[in-house]
C-alpha cells in the first residue's frame, strides 16, 4: 500500500491503464477482441492524448464595445428625397471614440457605410472593401457619395483597428433614401 501512496496520480493512472481492463464475472459482457497492453512508450503517448484538446482556433476575439456605445446616420435620415445624385453624408457615433484603422487604443473605431447590402453574416471576419461596403479607415465622420437614381439603403456599421465589428456590434439604424434628381436646394445636409 505504501508503494500505491508514493505514485503520482499521472502514474498511477498510467499503471491502471497498462494492466488492462478488470475481468467481470461474465466474460459475455465484455468486448470480443481487447486491445494489446501498451508498451512503455505508448502509456507516455495515451497519457498525452488523454490531456484535454485545445480548441482550433478559428478567429480571433473580438474588440470589445463600450456597453453604451451606439452609432448613427445624421445625414439622411430614413425616408429622405434627396434632389441630387451626389450629397453630403455625415454620421456620428456616442460614447465610443472615432479613430483611424490601426488604431488599436481601446474604446474606439472607425466607420464603414454599407450601401444596399445587408449586415455581414459573419461578424468575426473583417468588413469586406467593395463598393457596398466604404471603409472610413482614416477616422472620417462625413463624405460625399454619389448614387444613381433609385430607392437605396444606407447603414453604418463601427469596426475596429482590423475593420471586425466590436463585439456586440455597434450599427446604425438603416436609412432608405430615395435619390431623385432635380432641385439642388434639398440636396445639402440641413
Amino acid at each position: 500500500m505504501a508503494e500505491v501512496t508514493r505514485l503520482s496520480g499521472l502514474a498511477l493512472l498510467l499503471a491502471c491503464f497498462a494492466a488492462g481492463p478488470a475481468r467481470a464475472q461474465d466474460d459475455a459482457t465484455l468486448p470480443q477482441a481487447q486491445p494489446p497492453a501498451p508498451s512503455e512508450a505508448q502509456s507516455e503517448d495515451a497519457a498525452h492524448a488523454a490531456a484535454p484538446e485545445m480548441a482550433p482556433e478559428t478567429a480571433p476575439s473580438r474588440t470589445p464595445a463600450p456597453h453604451d456605445a451606439y452609432v448613427y446616420l445624421g445625414w439622411p435620415q430614413d425616408k429622405t428625397v434627396i434632389r441630387s445624385a451626389r450629397f453630403k453624408l455625415w454620421f456620428g457615433a456616442r460614447n465610443i471614440g472615432v479613430a483611424p484603422a490601426g488604431v488599436t487604443t481601446g474604446g474606439t473605431g472607425h466607420h464603414h457605410l454599407l450601401v444596399d447590402v445587408p449586415l455581414p453574416d459573419d461578424m468575426n471576419a473583417p468588413i469586406p472593401n467593395d463598393k457596398n461596403h466604404l471603409h472610413f479607415g482614416a477616422g472620417q465622420t462625413e463624405t460625399t457619395l454619389e448614387l444613381p437614381p433609385g430607392t437605396h439603403m444606407l447603414q453604418l456599421l463601427m469596426g475596429d483597428a482590423a475593420h471586425v465589428p466590436h463585439d456586440p456590434p455597434l450599427y446604425s439604424r438603416r436609412a432608405t433614401v430615395l435619390i431623385r434628381p432635380g432641385p439642388a436646394s434639398q440636396a445639402a445636409a440641413p
